[in-house]
């Protein structure tokens, strides 16, 4: 069950429109590390999450109930920075190509589809897809991804944040960043928790006797040079501490080069070339 709170979860109130900064706002709103993703990630991965594992699953729905609220302060941001946009002056700027190059252009959809509301899509129009969420039934596995969202969530934010003059947008962009340094060192907090519990590599069912441990802690050297080998990857104790790093520098095949027959006549591909 969820209730909704009219208030707001922080202030979402710029100094004045803004039609062209609204259309670069919708990114973190309905983009691939958007709110709208990140709390639907969440949500499912909690719904997802079996009996016996409680802590873990009211982390991931107060989380998701959190990103919710988000969703709502950048909407609210989004509809008040087109607020009384000049539509018109603004779609005259646009067609002048070096305005064009500088500003962007307003999202024309934010007044003819929208109504000058915010839209489940990113900024160039992509609609929110559930493409981009995560959600396999492997804590350890999701919680990685977690921090990999927020870590490009909080990228994304910062980034707008130096593209607007605007006090108020920076005002509400500077709650939303300090809410994902959170977010990164709680989930940061859960993958440290779970890996002392059952190990590092995801996941931690499947039989060791079963892998080909042979290459199971290889680095294989596929680029030109050696710099790659230099590094913590290609040498020491593995981060399982279930085995070293080796160091591959000149990698073979294991296996011949493939032979495959032709296809059946009757699904008419090209023929075999006659030698």
């Amino acid at each position: 069950m969820f209730y909704h709170v009219k208030e707001l979860q922080y202030r979402a109130k710029p100094e004045r429109p803004d039609p062209v900064y609204a259309k670069k706002l919708q990114e973190i709103l309905g983009g691939q590390f958007g709110e709208i993703s990140v709390a639907m990630q969440y949500l499912f991965q909690g719904w997802n999450t079996s009996r016996g594992l409680e802590k873990y699953r009211d982390l991931l729905m107060d989380m998701g109930t959190e990103e919710l609220a988000h969703i709502e302060m950048l909407s609210t941001m989004i509809a008040r920075l087109l607020d009384k946009a000049p539509v018109k002056d603004q779609e005259h700027a646009a067609k002048n190509p070096v305005m064009e190059a500088i500003m962007g252009g307003m999202n024309p959809q934010h007044a003819i589809v929208s109504g000058l509301g915010a839209m489940p899509a990113d900024s160039v129009g992509n609609r929110w897809t559930a493409d981009y969420i995560i959600a396999s039934g492997n804590l350890l596995a999701d919680f990685r991804a977690n921090l990999n969202a927020e870590s490009q969530g909080r990228l994304q934010a910062v980034r707008l944040y130096e593209m607007t003059d605007d006090r108020g947008v920076k005002d509400m962009l500077s709650w939303l960043i300090a809410r994902d340094t959170a977010h990164q060192n709680q989930w940061m907090a859960a993958i440290a928790e779970l890996e002392a519990q059952e190990g590092r590599v995801v996941p931690n069912t499947f039989p060791r006797e079963l892998q080909k441990q042979e290459v199971a802690y290889a680095f294989m050297n596929l680029s030109a040079g050696e710099e790659s080998s230099a590094g913590r990857w290609a040498s020491g104790k593995s981060m399982d501490s279930m085995g070293v790093f080796q160091y591959v520098q000149q990698p073979v095949p294991f296996a011949k080069k493939p032979t495959i027959p032709p296809a059946p006549p009757s699904l008419h591909n090209t023929p075999p070339m006659l030698r």
